[in-house]
């Protein structure tokens, strides 16, 4: 079956995240700067995950040009992707209001989980699409997303014991990630 249908449906689920977590941001109710510093690390965690979710949409986008077609067991891990990335509004504003271990941890928790249904998202495209696929040979051993997951871990334990450490470590991951996967770009033109 086509994969036209799945990619609206993933870009529309990621629109509406984004779009709930711009609507927790609160106004605030003074009219000078000082009103706004309460607000900025609900700001922050809102700008982190924007970044997240644009990441996975952006590397979503390029996952999906180096494959043909999709099927069931594609959509079911899709949808277990889409699952992991609707609770990021959650655990943002949760962490945002609440700069914390649990809270940071948390986070951090969803981001590993998001992380290990888009590698098991890429795993069930190549399977189904062969060793010699163009999406296989584009993501060849797979290191920076094998990476990711090992930062997110390391940073959950880090959440515990200092949670700016372990947000640091989310955006290490995120500068990582944050220019989309230039290896389907290139597998793409070759």
């Amino acid at each position: 079956m086509g994969k036209g249908r799945l990619e609206a449906f993933s870009d529309g689920v990621i629109a509406i995240l984004i779009t709930i977590m711009v609507l927790e941001l609160k106004v605030p109710h003074g009219t000078d700067l000082a009103a706004l510093r309460p607000l900025v690390p609900i700001f922050l965690s809102y700008l982190l995950s924007f970044i997240y979710l644009g990441i996975y949409w952006n590397n979503h986008h390029h996952l999906l040009q180096a494959v043909r077609q999709v099927n069931g067991r594609i959509l079911w891990a899709n949808l277990h992707l889409l699952f992991w990335l609707s609770l990021i509004p959650f655990v943002t504003g949760w962490m945002g209001e609440n700069f914390a271990p649990v809270p940071v941890a948390c986070y951090g928790a969803v981001l590993l989980l998001s992380a290990s249904a888009y590698f098991i998202l890429t795993r069930i495209l190549i399977a189904y699409h062969g060793q010699d696929s163009t999406l296989a040979i584009a993501m060849g051993r797979d290191v920076k997303g094998k990476l990711s997951l090992g930062f997110y871990a390391i940073a959950i334990l880090f959440a515990l014991i200092n949670p700016l450490i372990a947000c640091a470590m989310y955006i290490l991951v995120a500068a990582m990630w944050l220019i989309p996967d230039r290896r389907i770009e290139k597998t793409l033109t070759s």
